[in-house]
């Protein structure tokens, strides 16, 4: 993706441009910069790396709407998590939840899952969520 930062910086001279992995956002004040950038993206991407764009993750929004971005929603001032990953959180500790009671997993490996997603919680306004994990997953069985 080397390749790409360098496009994004040397030919679509993007000021503000964030990325990790194969994820990135363009920042601008200029609707039709944005938009007009998009095009061009696509076509280095097929062209250079034999990549695409998901049609469905394209967006020209503004800032105050939030940023889709990493599993969180990035408001100019504060993130939280991504409604669909709090759901596959619970969903994915509560079907290790039922592992630990069931004897499938150890203890250790439930209270691993569980520090993990409390750290992706530490990233954001998550208190809440928090809250609500250590309520339904740490209780006198689990510790």
């Amino acid at each position: 993706m080397n390749k790409f930062d360098q496009f994004v910086k040397h030919k679509l001279k993007a000021k503000y441009y964030i990325r990790y992995a194969d994820d990135f956002v363009f920042l601008s004040e200029n609707k039709e910069w944005l938009e007009g950038k998009i095009v061009e993206t696509k076509q280095f991407l097929k062209k250079e790396l034999e990549l695409e764009l998901h049609p469905k993750k394209v967006s020209v929004k503004t800032l105050s709407r939030g940023i889709d971005f990493l599993g969180y929603i990035i408001f100019p001032h504060h993130k939280v998590l991504r409604t669909k990953t709090k759901k596959r959180m619970f969903k994915k500790l509560s079907e290790k939840y039922q592992d630990l009671k069931s004897g499938k997993i150890k203890k250790e490996s439930f209270e691993q899952s569980l520090q993990s997603y409390l750290g992706i919680l530490k990233h954001c306004d998550g208190w809440g969520i928090e809250k609500e994990l250590r309520k339904i997953f740490i209780s006198k069985d689990v510790q």
